[in-house]
């Protein structure tokens, strides 16, 4: 019989599931004392600690994960965590801190609004994906659990650039983190490398990428 995992380390490795997703639910469901980090929590951490240097300029991501496991109340761990992403949501708002309302506000080395951070120039990336369809199925490919992005995850196969004069499929844009993507899907004329067939009425049933459910429920309109 599977048996969910229980610490954080274990629960990464499910597809899809991220750093903050495994450590929200390692201590919050079971307890382990292993802290979580989102945006909330680096805006506590920067006002508590005065991290943030005067030109605005943000710390390294592990830096904030350092900092909250050094802050962590290890006997109740999940109790903490909640506290701490609850407290940067309702009072240790970005632009309009309610500082009289802290209850860490004797602890807290700076007040008032957090200087922004200087904000990443964007990028522009194309992708040319492929579009296997037959009798009511599409053709998908897992990645390598190796990637540092979306491990596991499915998606369509990718697909070498055509000519000028192939005209794509769907043309549609996507971003992930600081980048912006032209994204072009061709029709496949036939099986190009290997994948798995999966009916579109359960496509959804496995973690497929954002983009790949993107460019899946756009397929009504090809």
């Amino acid at each position: 019989m599977r048996v969910f995992p229980r610490t954080a380390a274990e629960i990464i490795e499910l597809p899809g599931v991220g750093r903050y997703t495994a450590a929200a639910v390692a201590s919050i469901a079971f307890g382990e004392p292993t802290a979580v980090v989102d945006g909330n929590v680096k805006r506590v951490i920067d006002r508590v600690a005065a991290r943030k240097a005067s030109a605005g300029k943000a710390m390294v991501e592990a830096a904030y994960w350092k900092i909250a496991g050094d802050l962590l109340d290890r006997r109740r761990p999940g109790d903490f965590n909640q506290a701490m992403m609850e407290l940067g949501a309702t009072v240790c708002l970005p632009a309009q801190p309610l500082c009289h309302a802290c209850p860490v506000s004797l602890l807290c080395a700076s007040r008032g609004p957090t200087a922004k951070a200087e904000r990443q120039t964007r990028k522009k990336a194309v992708i040319h994906y492929c579009l296997y369809r037959k009798n009511g199925s599409v053709l998908l490919q897992q990645r390598a659990e190796q990637n540092s992005l979306m491990p596991g995850m499915w998606e369509l196969p990718r697909h070498e650039p055509l000519g000028d004069d192939q005209r794509p499929l769907l043309r549609l844009r996507h971003s992930i983190t600081t980048t912006d993507y032209t994204v072009f899907v061709h029709e496949g004329e036939r099986q190009a490398g290997e994948g798995r067939w999966v009916s579109l009425r359960t496509v959804h049933r496995l973690p497929l990428t954002g983009l790949a459910r993107k460019i899946i429920a756009s397929l009504g309109d090809a």
